[in-house]
């Protein structure tokens, strides 16, 4: 297996493009509806749909999750339609925390440009992703029975994400670290979510709940497996591709299941990597090459690499079990999480 910045990133699924004609004009009206003009400008600014003088731009997120949202409203005989508004609530929430993530991670860049905090300051930053927090249940609680249906898996899905962040704070500054810790972590922080929008436009259509059960264990594992690839790629990712700083997470200290995983394989690289983090994130640029040089040569990053293709395959697993009706909806879905856990790799 290539590590991930070997090889360029794969193209997106149509559904994408197909799916983003369907939202955009919603989530774009759920911002809009914003009642602070500032607090519309951080979150149009976030969206990647204008600078920050609020000068609109080309471009945007990848869609994923509203994506994901759709697909599982056509995959149980629903119309593309019917998961609309449950997609744009998932993308408000995953917007909502890469704000708040973005200021407690102390990023500077996303998408290739200066995160929230950095260009409206951190305040402002909180208050805008808080105000797209409510943004999302404002949607769906104005969206029928349908929306308030979606709701309970909304919230539990915000709750468990708002707990893996902690325990991922939690983790920075711990010296010994276990990774079942690091993967009960990333299945709150991200695969909650993922989890939430390949099964919530179902639920807006009206599915069985095995069926939103079965949909929501494939999430679930495709999003621990896009998880640890993106834990990949804050190790040995190329910033051109990711639109952060090379080895952002070594410079930030994380314990993401790479670095945890080589600092548990007991090899000389090992120990040499426990001492040179044993003070805290790496210090100087030398300390970094080093610790991303180490990490490798501990087996990290192939350990999370075997470990992302074993949850890929679980959430073809769980797909492919389920009794579904449109099953060109269902290669979709398999397509979206081939896209997702294998970009860049």
């Amino acid at each position: 297996m290539s590590t991930p910045h070997t090889r360029p990133s794969r193209p997106a699924p149509e559904s994408i493009a197909r799916v983003k004609a369907l939202v955009d004009p919603v989530l774009r009206a759920s911002l809009e509806a914003l009642e602070d003009d500032r607090m519309r400008r951080i979150a149009t600014y976030q969206m990647g749909w204008c600078d920050a003088e609020g000068t609109p731009t080309p471009g945007g997120g990848k869609a994923i999750r509203p994506t994901l949202a759709v697909l599982s409203s056509e995959v149980v005989g629903g119309r593309s339609q019917d998961g609309v508004r449950a997609a744009v609530a998932v993308e408000l929430v995953h917007n909502f925390s890469l704000l708040h993530d973005d200021v407690m991670d102390g990023d500077v860049e996303r998408r290739h440009r200066p995160t929230g905090w950095v260009v409206f300051g951190t305040g402002q930053a909180i208050l805008a992703g808080s105000a797209m927090l409510t943004a999302a249940i404002d949607i769906l609680v104005d969206s029928g029975p349908a929306g308030q249906r979606c709701l309970p898996c909304l919230l539990t899905a915000t709750q468990r994400m708002i707990g893996g962040q902690s325990q991922d704070l939690d983790l920075e500054g711990r010296a010994q670290v276990d990774l079942d810790e690091v993967l009960r972590m990333e299945a709150g922080k991200t695969a909650a979510l993922l989890s939430c929008a390949a099964s919530i436009g179902a639920i807006a259509a009206g599915a069985p709940v095995e069926v939103v059960d079965g949909l929501a264990a494939f999430g679930r594992e495709a999003g621990i497996a896009f998880q640890l690839v993106d834990d990949i790629l804050g190790v040995a990712g190329d910033p051109g591709v990711t639109g952060k700083s090379s080895s952002s997470d070594v410079r930030a200290g994380k314990r993401s299941a790479p670095i945890v995983a080589a600092l548990r394989s007991r090899s000389d690289a090992s120990r040499r990597l426990a001492t040179l983090l044993a003070g805290g994130p790496p210090a100087t640029e030398e300390d970094v090459t080093l610790a991303t040089e180490l990490i490798h040569e501990a087996g990290g990053v192939i350990w999370a690499s075997n470990e992302a293709d074993a949850r890929f395959a679980s959430a073809l697993d769980h797909l492919h079990g389920l009794s579904l009706p449109n099953h060109v909806a269902i290669a979709d879905l398999a397509a979206m999480a081939d896209y997702i856990v294998n970009r860049g790799r």
